[in-house]
């Protein structure tokens, strides 16, 4: 679960993050680096393919500049994996109830513009 978001800053567990990150299965990926700013491609998120969640979300910051690129959105719907992208403070909320709903759920978060 996703404690708490504020703009620049994410509290898992316990631990506050001040960068991007992934969160797949149980595991949080710090300080997570895109081919391109603003935009998601297919190997930023190679990693949480491979673990083949049910859903993936995407916070694409607090106003949500950061957007999926079209192929990230093929591919997902092509492997069966509901892709909701969200600006970060929904995508939070999206998260935590999909997890607690038992889902297999993965995150990439954008935690600023």
């Amino acid at each position: 679960m996703i404690d708490g978001y504020r703009f620049g800053s994410m509290d898992i567990a316990g631990t506050t993050y001040q960068a991007d990150l992934k969160i797949i299965g149980q595991q949080v990926i710090p300080h997570w680096w895109r081919k391109e700013g603003h935009k998601v491609f297919m190997e930023d998120i190679l990693d949480i393919l491979e673990v083949h969640p049910s859903v993936l979300v995407i916070g694409r910051g607090s106003p949500g500049m950061m957007r999926p690129s079209n192929e990230v959105r093929r591919v997902c719907h092509e492997k069966g994996i509901e892709l909701i992208d969200q600006p970060t403070e929904a995508a939070v909320q999206t998260f935590n109830a999909l997890l607690k709903a038992g889902k297999k759920v993965a995150g990439a978060f954008h935690l600023t513009c």
